[in-house]
């Protein structure tokens, strides 16, 4: 009985290490992206870029707060939950702040700069996908983080959507969309998030 109890503890610390490997990993990437696409954001004028560079800080935080977490049971695996889903709601608002400030100074970003970096950006998020892809079972600590990096796959297509319709046009608009959309998608997987950690932090106690 001890050596199969020291079994599966040995398969936990394992398990354990392999997660905290990719979360290193993954919050690198994320931390370099949210640099190169928040300055490419500033200097292009592009609401859709600074919205995804805000969801690659937000992801960095997510995953340093999911580092510390490990193994640190349920109840704290339903509280890091609750902090990722908190983050992308309040980075949604500012999406929808920022695009209200766009409303009032309207400018045409440079198409080329938004598909250029939105390319960048999804091979990143692919690497940081395929390394969370066998974890995302794992638990509740883990689901959330994977459904992070999911999403950074569906705002980066965006962006290409926002890139050719500017190129299109020649206007600001589809840029415009693209940054609410991103936003939208925050929000939801904010409420989705949230209200399984809810949940979790209940059944707890």
């Amino acid at each position: 009985m001890a050596d199969c109890c020291q079994d599966k503890e040995c398969e936990l610390e394992a398990l354990r290490a392999r997660q905290g490997s990719v979360l290193k990993a993954v919050l690198a990437i994320n931390a370099v992206m949210f640099l190169v696409e928040a300055g490419a954001g500033i200097l292009a004028g592009s609401t859709a870029l600074m919205a995804d560079s805000l969801d690659m800080l937000g992801d960095s935080l997510v995953y340093g707060f999911s580092l510390y977490v490990l193994g640190k049971g349920l109840r704290w695996q339903a509280v890091s939950a609750l902090f990722k889903g908190l983050i992308m709601a309040a980075f949604g608002l500012f999406v929808l702040g920022e695009a209200a400030y766009r409303l009032n100074n309207p400018a045409v970003p440079p198409a080329e700069v938004i598909g250029g970096i939105g390319a960048l950006a999804l091979l990143a998020n692919s690497i940081c996908l395929w390394l969370l892809w066998r974890h995302r079972s794992d638990d509740i600590n883990m689901h959330s983080v994977w459904l992070c990096s999911r999403n950074d796959i569906i705002a980066n297509v965006s962006l290409f959507v926002a890139a050719f319709g500017v190129w299109a046009t020649g206007s600001w608009w589809p840029d415009m969309a693209i940054g609410l959309a991103i936003a939208a998608v925050f929000l939801r997987s904010a409420l989705f998030v949230t209200g399984r950690a809810v949940r979790q932090l209940k059944a707890a106690g």
